[in-house]
């Protein structure tokens, strides 16, 4: 029998006369309803006027995207609901089956602290922008955390209150606040769990307001970004280590010098295109410092094994070390050198503001 109280939480924008009947059947299999109108406009208003006779219906009066969409309703369940709930987030698509939903919230109920996610599995039926979409973030989630998680663009997510702060604090305000999810859990020792869901598309998913090329881009910029300082990192480091290896003579003083330039260089495009940091400037410069020496005993050890111990070439062992240390550089500038800050508001029904 259930003991905890189950919350299920719709973002929605411009949402099908579908939502009307996902609302009633979750609120039939014993679901606190809250739904999100996130600027959806008067054309929508007797939609959710329909919803709210059985959910609480929050609104925004613009469109500020799911993953605020998704803030909003966590801050009013956290000030308003049973402290002790699971929440589920289920799409206003229709995508999402209730007894599914059901489910997840059992198996968060069994795992306090994790994030379950329902995953579904992408086949023939499936449209090729979703496949598309996926199949895209999956391999750079994968790259970006050494984790492997199928589906990262569910939006059926279910996770007990205890993961409410953490959750409002990941940044993102549209569809990139779900894999800002993903990407930051690891890094904290949050667990995630994957179950397999059925996969629903009504007329080809045709109302879902995902574009796979520009939000998939959206969702994976930052880590794009940072592929792209550390590539530019790599060039300044490989040409001066080629330059200083037949100078110096020495295999430590040629990386050691070429790694220190490359250093500044990655510093500096990272801290001002890639994150966007505002932290003083000191403090990461530092902790970035501290970084650098790290990797750089790491990655010299490394490249003197793979040279000296596995006897690779010096040019082939550089490029295979660069790209072990690229993931742990990676995690650690996004969540701890060049952290951000979720903002500490977002709008409630009514236009207010509410305090994070």
């Amino acid at each position: 029998m259930r003991n905890k109280t189950y919350i299920a939480l719709i973002p929605a924008y411009e949402p099908e006369p579908v939502l009307t009947g996902l609302v009633d059947r979750l609120a039939e299999d014993g679901f606190t309803v809250v739904v999100v109108d996130d600027g959806s406009g008067p054309a929508f208003r007797s939609i959710f006027e329909t919803v709210s006779s059985q959910a609480t219906v929050l609104t925004h009066h613009v469109n500020q995207g799911k993953g605020q969409a998704i803030r909003t309703g966590l801050i009013y369940i956290k000030k308003h609901m049973d402290p002790d709930a699971v929440i589920v987030t289920v799409d206003a698509d229709g995508q999402h089956k209730p007894e599914d939903a059901l489910r997840l919230c059992d198996i968060a109920a069994a795992h306090p602290g994790t994030l379950v996610l329902g995953g579904r599995r992408f086949t023939e039926n499936v449209p090729l922008r979703s496949r598309l979409g996926n199949t895209f973030t999956r391999l750079i989630y994968r790259l970006a955390t050494g984790s492997h998680v199928y589906d990262t663009q569910t939006g059926l997510r279910a996770f007990d209150a205890e993961l409410t702060d953490a959750l409002l604090g990941i940044p993102g305000d549209r569809y990139e606040y779900e894999m800002n999810v993903l990407l930051e859990f690891p890094g904290r020792g949050i667990p995630i769990l994957e179950e397999e869901i059925e996969t629903i598309y009504i007329n080809e998913n045709s109302s879902s307001h995902f574009n796979a090329v520009r939000d998939s881009v959206r969702i994976c910029a930052e880590i794009l970004k940072f592929s792209a300082s550390s590539l530019a990192g790599f060039a300044v480091d490989y040409t001066l280590y080629a330059l200083l290896l037949p100078i110096t003579g020495s295999l430590a003083l040629a990386n050691v010098g070429a790694r220190c330039v490359s250093a500044f260089v990655n510093f500096s495009l990272n801290r001002k295109f890639v994150f966007g940091s505002r932290e003083d400037l000191l403090r990461s410069g530092l902790s970035y410092a501290a970084l650098a020496a790290g990797i750089l005993v790491g990655n010299t050890a490394v490249l003197s094994f793979l040279v000296n111990g596995a006897g690779i070439s010096p040019l082939a062992a550089k490029v295979l070390t660069e790209v072990i240390f690229f993931t742990v550089s990676y995690l650690v500038q996004k969540f701890v050198i060049f952290r951000k800050k979720a903002g500490a508001e977002v709008s409630s029904r009514d236009g207010a503001r509410i305090a994070a």
